[in-house]
């Protein structure tokens, strides 16, 4: 089964939601249960892929939308037809953040991963990057954002033992859009696992949501609603397979004939979710 890497970079803040919560937060995003690194699942990155395909599309009986008989949408995505359903030949996995940015007394910001993040994305991509083991306040600091020896992000100062691995900064800077990756060199922090999802978790933005009434000018009644969002300059990767025939090339090229830029996610309308989505090897 031939696979590949699917590179999503948000180019605005995102928000899949992960439904209501009693906590601080009304609407948090969706989170790995054990590690609280944000995800995009796959079940959402299906749905937007596969609207890409909506000229395959016609009305049922119920006015519903289903994607026509034969069609490549069909194909790809598999059979609506309750009587005959059948799975289509592209896979999707869910989207793991790989590089989370956080801000940095030097240098603005820096992406930080860890060496969890990088042992599953050397694993999914099959690469040969070094292992790398760190303690709690420790990190393999990015040159552009070192201060002597230390990398300070938010009031955090952590020790660099060593600067980032070029082969690992390398791999990772394929997978930044085109014109994002001159600030990528130099710029990514290998933090412990504990850290990585310290700053995942309670570095993300949370923005006041409310709805204004028409009449009144203000707050409408119980419209008031606190999100959380993904920032801008976050990098996900997806595993992507195909059980047969050439779907992963005609995925490329419909994401080449739209720039590789999608929405991902909720609040469209209000400039959330767009990614450039783009297809590696």
């Amino acid at each position: 089964m031939e696979t590949k890497i699917l590179a999503v970079f948000t180019r605005t803040p995102l928000h899949v939601g992960a439904g209501n919560s009693v906590g601080a937060v009304d609407s948090p995003i969706m989170r790995e249960r054990h590690t609280r690194i944000p995800i995009i699942p796959g079940s959402s990155l299906k749905g937007v892929i596969s609207d890409l395909w909506n000229d395959d599309c016609e009305k049922d009986k119920k006015g519903g939308m289903i994607r026509k008989k034969d069609s490549q949408a069909e194909t790809l995505f598999g059979s609506q037809d309750d009587k005959n359903a059948k799975a289509g030949s592209l896979l999707i996995g869910e989207a793991r953040a790989l590089l989370f940015p956080v801000r940095s007394a030097k240098g603005s910001f820096s992406w930080i991963t860890c060496p969890l993040a990088l042992a599953r994305f050397k694993r999914d991509g099959d690469l040969k990057i070094a292992d790398i083991l760190l303690e709690d306040m420790n990190c393999h600091g990015g040159a552009a954002v070192t201060l002597g020896r230390n990398v300070i992000l938010e009031e955090y100062s952590l020790t660099s033992v060593q600067t980032a691995c070029k082969d690992m900064e390398k791999e990772l800077v394929k997978l930044i859009p085109a014109e994002m990756k001159s600030l990528a060199e130099g710029r990514i922090t290998v933090v412990s696992d504990e850290i990585f999802s310290y700053f995942c978790e309670n570095a993300c933005e949370i923005v006041t949501r409310i709805r204004v009434d028409d009449e009144t000018g203000t707050a409408a009644s119980s419209a008031l609603f606190h999100q959380e969002q993904v920032p801008s300059e976050t990098l996900f990767y997806s595993v992507i397979a195909q059980k047969s025939g050439d779907a992963i090339n005609a995925l490329k090229s419909k994401l080449e004939s739209r720039k590789n830029i999608i929405q991902i996610g909720g609040n469209e309308t209000i400039g959330l979710g767009y990614c450039t989505v783009t297809l590696e090897g």
